[in-house]
């Protein structure tokens, strides 16, 4: 399967270092987030915990339908904060079908 735009964008942000993955680094964040990632696979208490999240940081929240732990490289990961605003807006941008806006927010 071809990378999309999205997907690429993603590795952008680990290479920089601008991306937490996992529940409990992004629970330690006290802000800057200005993208959530959720697995559209992701068990019932993950995604409310995602909606905390989303409120806490007032960032959208996008779900990636297929293949994010492929895409962060990390396996068993159903969720990540990008922490870079340019790139948080380029992913927003050019959405695709593996990718559905779940929740707005401001950047």
């Amino acid at each position: 399967m071809a990378n999309s735009k999205i997907d690429t964008y993603i590795g952008f942000c680990i290479k920089s270092g601008k991306i937490s993955i996992g529940s409990g680094a992004i629970a330690t964040l006290k802000g800057g987030v200005k993208l959530l990632v959720l697995d559209g696979t992701a068990a019932k208490n993950s995604k409310r915990l995602a909606l905390k999240f989303k409120n806490r940081f007032n960032c959208p929240l996008i779900i990636c339908k297929s293949g994010f732990e492929r895409v962060v490289n990390r396996e068993g990961a159903k969720i990540a904060a990008i922490r870079d605003e340019e790139l948080s807006k380029a992913i927003l941008q050019n959405s695709d079908d593996n990718y559905e806006l779940y929740t707005e927010g401001s950047i």
